[in-house]
Formats: C-alpha cells, sequence, structure tokens
C-alpha cells in the first residue's frame, strides 16, 4: 500500500512542477488497442489513435499501427509491426511534425514482471520512420523505453501508471517524455476502460492531454 501511495504522490507532483504547456486548452487521445491471439505463440497487433489539440476539435493527429506479436513465454513478447501516421501541426508548430505524414516500421521487445500483485512492464522499441510533406522527405531513427506499473485495486478497478523517453538516433538525442496516470476498469476478461493523464514534454514545451482508451483483447482461436 506504501507504494500505491508514493507512485500517486510522485506523479502527481510531477503534474503539479510541470513547466508551462505549450497551449492554453488541454488536449486529448482517444485509443483503441487490441492484441488479438490468432495461435498458441502469435497475436496480431491492432491500435488506433485519434489525438486533438483540444477536447473535441483542432486536430492534431491520427495515427493507426498494427504488428505481429511473437508470445516467447506470459512474460515475454517480440512484435514487428508498421504504422501510418498523420500530422496536422498547423495548431502549434513542433520541429519535424508540420503537415506531414510517416509510414513507420517498429522493432519492439516487452518483458512483464510481478512484486507481489503489482505488474511491471518493460518496453523497448526501435523506430524507422519516414516522414513526407508537400516539400521534403525525411528518414529518421528513434528508440523508446517505457517502463509501465499497474496496481490492482480490486477485481474490477485498477491504477496505471508509465514513463516513456524517446531518443532520436540522429540530431538531438532528447525527442520527449511522456509521464502517464489513469484509473482503469475491467469490463470484462477481455476488454478494459482506462481515462488518465498524459504530461507529454518536449524540449521546449510541455502539453496537457486527457486520455481515453479501449483495449480489447479476443482470442480469436475461440470458436463460437
Amino acid at each position: 500500500m506504501k507504494k500505491i501511495a508514493f507512485l500517486i504522490a510522485l506523479s502527481f507532483l510531477s503534474i503539479s512542477n510541470a513547466q508551462e504547456t505549450g497551449e492554453d486548452n488541454w488536449g486529448a487521445w482517444y485509443m483503441y488497442f487490441g492484441t488479438n491471439k490468432i495461435s498458441e505463440k502469435l497475436s496480431i497487433h491492432t491500435e488506433a489513435q485519434f489525438r486533438y489539440y483540444e477536447t473535441s476539435n483542432n486536430f492534431n493527429q491520427m495515427l493507426l499501427r498494427t504488428g505481429l506479436n511473437y508470445h516467447i513465454n506470459p512474460n515475454a513478447i517480440a512484435t514487428i509491426g508498421y504504422g501510418y501516421i498523420s500530422t496536422d501541426g498547423t495548431f502549434d508548430e513542433l520541429p519535424d511534425e508540420e503537415n506531414s505524414n510517416e509510414n513507420r516500421i517498429f522493432e519492439q521487445f516487452i518483458l512483464k514482471n510481478k512484486l507481489g500483485n503489482v505488474l511491471f512492464e518493460h518496453r523497448y522499441r526501435l523506430e524507422q520512420r519516414f516522414l513526407s510533406n508537400q516539400n521534403t522527405t525525411d528518414t529518421q531513427h528513434r528508440a523508446r523505453y517505457r517502463l509501465q506499473v499497474t496496481l490492482p485495486l480490486t477485481d474490477i478497478f485498477f491504477l496505471n501508471f508509465y514513463d516513456e523517453v524517446f531518443l532520436n538516433l540522429q540530431d538531438d538525442v532528447f525527442g520527449q517524455n511522456r509521464l502517464y496516470a489513469a484509473l482503469g476498469v475491467n469490463v470484462t476478461e477481455n476488454l478494459a476502460l482506462q481515462t488518465g493523464y498524459l504530461k507529454n514534454h518536449f524540449s521546449n514545451a510541455n502539453f496537457d492531454r486527457i486520455q481515453i482508451g479501449v483495449f480489447y483483447n479476443p482470442d480469436l482461436r475461440k470458436k463460437k
């Protein structure tokens, strides 16, 4: 219980001490994530995100991502996948993100472990990013690491925290950092909802984001 209180306090301390946001209004990310089991060792990752500079307008970005997961064991998963990202940066300019389309290939490795009933997840990801806008094209490479902690409160409710750092493999090393805290609800065995807060930190700005996520993980091997 002390660990839970410490993590909650740390998250809110980071939020309260955050720098000035990049714009006056809070934005929102509406997200869907799916892990669709197709065999004992394989599953398909599906994902869609719609990001707004404000909670319901001033569209910023659409992200569609899929991948093939190989389940080495229940606590280790390797993934290779593809993402398509369409960004409208006219509302607020960020380096390399203005009015662009991106085709992205990624490789990922997830390790899980538990201490008591607290679940820790380490996600390591490499990305090859092929960006284009009206005038130029560019290829960039990036590494990401995310530490996620899930704290069950009851069989239905849980808390979810993560911190993720983005490191560029060219130019300036630091890309961004994302700090997240959320309350989750297990609706069914395969369906969960999360509502939370994200502090998205860049070298020159911070952004406050409300996140609403749907997580649906069906076993497609099951016959009706």
